[in-house]
């Protein structure tokens, strides 16, 4: 039992955290009618929360409770999503603040956060967020956030005890939501918000005492849910706004308030600076490059992100009544052309930027199907692809992702997709057909060192199936040969080899030979796709 927060204990509070909201974001999704019904309120705080986790184990300040405080703060600005995901930015930066006060007031020698810290850190972070959204909605995270402030102020007793306080005012503030903000009541819901943050109360009490409070659902009634406005805003823009003078604050919300609606703007740096500040935006908007074109003259943008908000419906059946499709997520100009040619609907990597949750969410809702196949093909980590498909679930679309860790399982995937068969046979189908492509690659080396399969030298050809260098050979021909004769020991009649984008013109057809010449009664097929990372990519069917 832990009776403060110090530097280890508040680590371990931020991963029970991102489990309780990874437990949780399907729940809170189905909450999210305000301010705008789009199912992704709990995957953005999820997401905003692992991106804290991720700044604080990063950083090497394992003893100091005031430095992982404030690089939880980062990494939750660095990586928000949504409103929701800038307003748990402001709860850490609260904390990050009030425990630097504490130090600053102890001559700069570090402690650690106890009950009378925790309440303050609540309390002003209902300051913050008010001054990041302006007009504060009764009805809304605030309300419950201000319910365990209040609680946690008057609890007099250990940190623990504390908590506990806290999170019980904030289940009986959540549920008061339901009658102060008529759209909650409307669709019988609490708001989700604010079930997110008892989420994170509860999390902190596990962490203290072992154990965590048993809530029950707030699943929706089945009352009225909102319907769509008769033009609802297009994008949800968000971005990172450096060297802005805290003066022109209210000007750029003014901006943005003329533009659309869910404006948020929140300090992102711990303290309240004396000259110019930087600020996590965000806003819902129809004209979004007029969204960003609005602070260019007051400070410098980084991190800009636009998604489409209406790239599906709400939920329901999709419109177009299509029953099914494919959705591939794939890199490479040919790769893009390969798989759209076979009736997939591409999500293209854009540079060196991860496929996100929202980015499949859209594939997924303009395809206009009822049910989609995903096929991630190794560019969509695991969490991402899960809060995807979550989202689109929520929309009522059925979504199925296939595991397919390479683009060569894909294809296999994706030639025996049948939209005339069940959701649930074409997907077994076409799992157990991405399942049986046994798949490698080729890449350079460019470091001398001992494989397992022998030392190798700057240049050689590297074949690589699993984790593990299984041929080492004196060019990418050469290595790429050897991979598909281990590759077809065990049978196999069709050797798919795709050539990334630093591949030597002639290395798919020397392949061929090599298999016309080598492995009687297999046949090659090779496509230029362009991708980047390793040469080829080598299927086996």
């Amino acid at each position: 039992m832990a009776a403060v927060l110090d530097a280890t204990t508040l680590r371990a509070w931020a991963h029970a955290a991102v489990d309780g909201l990874a437990a949780h974001a399907d729940e809170i999704n189905r909450l999210n009618v305000f301010p705008v019904a789009d199912a992704d309120t709990g995957t953005n705080m999820l997401f905003t929360m692992r991106s804290a986790c991720a700044g604080a184990d990063a950083a090497d300040v394992d003893s100091d409770v005031v430095a992982v405080s404030a690089a939880l703060f980062e990494g939750a600005v660095n990586g928000a999503r949504g409103n929701s995901g800038v307003i748990l930015s402001q709860i850490l930066r609260a904390l990050a603040e009030v425990t630097a006060q504490a130090a600053d007031e102890r001559d700069g020698v570090l402690g650690d956060v106890g009950a009378r810290a925790f309440g303050a850190a609540l309390r002003h972070a209902v300051g913050l967020i008010a001054a990041s959204v302006g007009d504060v909605v009764p009805g809304t995270i605030v309300s419950v956030l201000q319910a365990a402030a209040a609680a946690a102020e008057s609890a007099d007793s250990d940190l623990a005890v504390t908590v506990a306080a806290a999170s019980d005012a904030a289940e009986a503030a959540l549920d008061r939501t339901r009658e102060q903000l008529d759209v909650l009541t409307r669709a019988g819901v609490v708001d989700a918000g604010g079930r997110g943050l008892l989420v994170l109360l509860d999390a902190l009490t596990l962490t203290l005492v072992g154990r965590a409070p048993q809530r029950r659902r707030h699943d929706p009634a089945v009352l009225e849910r909102p319907a769509p406005s008769a033009s609802p805003p297009q994008f949800e823009v968000m971005y990172l706004l450096g060297g802005c003078d805290p003066a022109a604050v209210e000007t750029l919300r003014a901006r943005l308030e003329r533009l659309g609606d869910s404006v948020v703007i929140a300090a992102g740096g711990v303290g309240t600076p004396e000259g110019a500040a930087d600020y996590s935006v965000h806003v819902h908007a129809d004209d979004a490059g007029a969204a960003v074109e609005a602070a260019l003259e007051l400070g410098t943008l980084r991190r800009i992100q636009i998604t489409a908000l209406t790239a599906g419906r709400v939920a329901g059946t999709p419109e177009s009544g299509r029953e099914r499709a494919v959705v591939a997520v794939v890199d490479g100009d040919g790769a893009r052309e390969l798989f759209a040619g076979e009736g997939a609907a591409v999500v293209r990597l854009d540079g060196n930027e991860p496929v996100r949750a929202q980015h499949l969410l859209g594939a997924v809702t303009d395809t206009g199907a009822r049910h989609v196949m995903v096929l991630p093909n190794g560019y969509v980590a695991a969490e991402e692809l899960v809060a995807g498909c979550t989202a689109a679930m929520a929309r009522g679309i059925d979504v199925v992702p296939v595991p397919t860790p390479s683009m060569v399982q894909g294809l296999a995937a994706l030639a025996v997709h049948d939209p005339a068969r069940s959701a649930v046979d074409d997907g077994y189908t076409m799992a157990r057909a991405a399942g049986g492509a046994r798949h490698g690659s080729v890449r350079v080396a460019t470091d001398q060192a001992l494989t397992w399969a022998g030392a190798c030298r700057p240049g050689n050809g590297l074949g690589i199936a699993g984790d593990e260098v299984l041929i080492v050979g004196a060019d990418v021909t050469a290595a790429g040969a050897g991979l598909i004769d281990l590759l077809l020991l065990s049978g196999g009649e069709l050797v798919t080899v795709l050539t990334g984008e630093d591949a030597e013109p002639g290395v798919g057809e020397a392949l061929r030979e090599h298999v016309r010449r080598e492995h009687l009664g297999a046949e090659l097929v090779a496509y230029h796709t362009g991708h980047r990372g390793d040469v080829l990519l080598i299927g086996v069917e």
